[in-house]
């Protein structure tokens, strides 16, 4: 059950959010605040109290335009913290998506707010809860009892009605749709997630993936086959051929080649 904070300077705004929230099963307790700085302060209490103390706080929905500090700035402040609340923005304007998932934000709701469209945000957040939860707990990485992927690396996908995790190692190659992204899993599934292709790549640096156009970001370990045609590079991934721009295409060709020198080192070592 979700502990929320809702910020919205609109007093009829904030009201019917916390009436809604209020009203969902997955929020345990909604309070309000109409700017950012009585948000910073509620906020400030809860971080002192920790993810387990009686003022903890789960998840802030936050307004983008209000006076003074906006939504986006609150966000910022809060990704300086070491355990922030997950945030999820609240707006009547679509054009903020990019920097709201640059600044991890778990969703994004329009304005005039739905019931069912909100309802599945509070459930995107219980599930990176929950997940983060398990990863405080969880024992050492490399433990036989080590939990499914979690925490920030990973990205929340819905299947069919129920929100999983998938970690980065599940994901051959991501591919760039307007402000969504594809994912492409081990398994052939893929996933479209609310999440632009930038922020995916600055969140699974030195997990090995590589950008190798404008439209692809691609797991190294996942590449099949490096292929030069007419002066153009392209790799094969899960079956599909995956075309290299010119300004990547040295990175890329390196990156494969280190990697191959490492694998043949480590067999014959």
């Amino acid at each position: 059950m979700l502990r929320v904070l809702a910020v919205d300077d609109e007093p009829p705004a904030l009201e019917e959010l916390l009436y809604l929230l209020r009203s969902d099963p997955g929020v345990e307790r909604a309070e309000g605040a109409a700017d950012a700085t009585e948000a910073l302060r509620r906020i400030g209490r809860a971080l002192e109290a920790g993810p387990d103390g009686e003022d903890r706080l789960d998840v802030v929905f936050l307004d983008i335009n209000m006076p003074g500090l906006s939504g986006l700035d609150t966000a910022r402040l809060l990704a300086g913290f070491a355990r922030p609340p997950a945030v999820v923005f609240v707006t009547a304007h679509e054009g903020f998506a990019v920097q709201a998932f640059d600044l991890r934000a778990v969703d994004y709701v329009l304005k005039p707010v739905r019931r069912e469209r909100l309802a599945e945000a509070v459930r995107r957040v219980r599930a990176l809860v929950e997940a983060e939860r398990v990863s405080r707990t969880a024992p050492p990485a490399g433990s036989a009892e080590a939990p499914e992927p979690s925490g920030r690396d990973a990205v929340p996908v819905d299947t069919g009605g129920a929100v999983r995790f998938l970690g980065a190692d599940q994901v051959t190659h991501v591919e760039a749709q307007g402000d969504y992204a594809r994912l492409h899993t081990v398994g052939g599934a893929d996933h479209l997630v609310r999440i632009p292709i930038s922020a995916l790549e600055e969140r699974w640096q030195g997990r090995g993936f590589v950008r190798i156009h404008r439209r692809y970001l691609v797991a190294l370990g996942a590449v099949e086959e490096l292929r030069l045609d007419a002066g153009a590079l392209s790799v094969r991934v899960g079956g599909e051929l995956l075309a290299v721009s010119r300004r990547n295409a040295r990175e890329v060709r390196d990156l494969l080649v280190r990697q191959a020198m490492d694998h043949a080192r480590g067999t014959t070592g």
